[in-house]
């Protein structure tokens, strides 16, 4: 890994942007395993202007490694302003561009930042709104890692 690319990556975990669930989100889209660890969710917050549906705000919750914390935390930012048409066409690569030039093994971080933006806009509410979570949906990342058989006591 280069010495570029790492201080990039530490640069943005030392100060992730729009890290956090979202209550009032128009769209969220999760992906990702609890199997194999790596998951990103993205909430988006639409606003109208000039006659436009723009995302106005993005956050993110990733398990994962630092670079696909760090791909979530740029892709926020990169997609404020723009039309879901215009984020749609975003890739991975275009996501995490100011990362630098991505190791091969770190490749799949941006397309996990990709798909869980694409997944929140493939509607108008890719997953349950957050209050859902009491009729069985997860309503945060932390939720979907914890198994529903646990009581409260986690036996």
């Amino acid at each position: 890994m280069s010495h570029d690319f790492h201080e990039r990556v530490e640069n943005s975990i030392k100060n992730p942007k729009n890290m956090g669930e979202m209550a009032d989100a128009d769209a969220i889209g999760t992906v990702g395993s609890p199997g194999c660890g790596d998951m990103v969710r993205m909430w988006l917050k639409y606003k109208s202007e000039n006659g436009k549906r723009i995302i106005d705000k993005a956050t993110f919750q990733s398990f994962g490694c630092e670079t696909a914390i760090a791909a979530a935390s740029l892709a926020t930012e990169l997609i404020r302003g723009k039309t879901p048409e215009e984020a749609a066409q975003m890739s991975g690569t275009d996501l995490a561009a100011d990362l630098g030039p991505l190791p091969p093994t770190k490749i799949h971080c941006t397309q996990l930042v990709e798909d869980a933006l694409r997944s929140a806009l493939s509607g108008p509410q890719a997953d349950p709104p957050p209050q859902a979570s009491e009729a069985g949906s997860p309503a945060s990342l932390m939720d979907s890692l914890n198994p529903k058989s646990h009581d409260a006591s986690g036996v």
